[in-house]
């Protein structure tokens, strides 16, 4: 199984910015599509942002458009989510994640995706 760390999480102001990474564990993470979820205290996994292997191609939930930003950096392998403007109910462990197979890029449903980080916690504080 892909071993994938997230870093990048930690407490921020409401309208303040905030910058993950995902990085790989023992595989080369620029052959994988990567999305990012988050899951608040009692909600389901919510899908964040996606790019795909190439880098060419994003989604992002509507809840997030124009805030936040998927990237990569394929010198680095590793997948950031650059984050403003922050609200204080995005308070949420945020997880990175890759499908199954090399070069598959597909949307934001968790179930599509096979192996996860153990997660980074985002905090809002005001």
């Amino acid at each position: 199984q892909l071993q994938l760390v997230e870093s990048g999480g930690g407490l921020v102001q409401p309208g303040g910015s905030l910058r993950l990474s995902c990085a790989a564990s023992g595989f080369t993470l620029n052959y994988y599509a990567i999305a990012w979820f988050r899951q608040a205290p009692g909600k389901e996994r919510e899908g964040v942002s996606c790019i795909s292997s190439s880098g060419n191609i994003t989604n992002d939930a509507d809840s997030v458009k124009g805030r936040f930003t998927i990237s990569r950096d394929k010198a680095k392998r590793t997948v950031y989510l650059q984050k403003t403007s922050l609200r204080t109910e995005e308070t949420a462990i945020y997880y990175c994640a890759a499908p199954k197979y090399r070069f598959y890029y597909t949307d934001l449903r968790p179930d599509e995706y096979d192996n996860w980080g153990q997660g980074t916690q985002v905090t809002g504080s005001s």
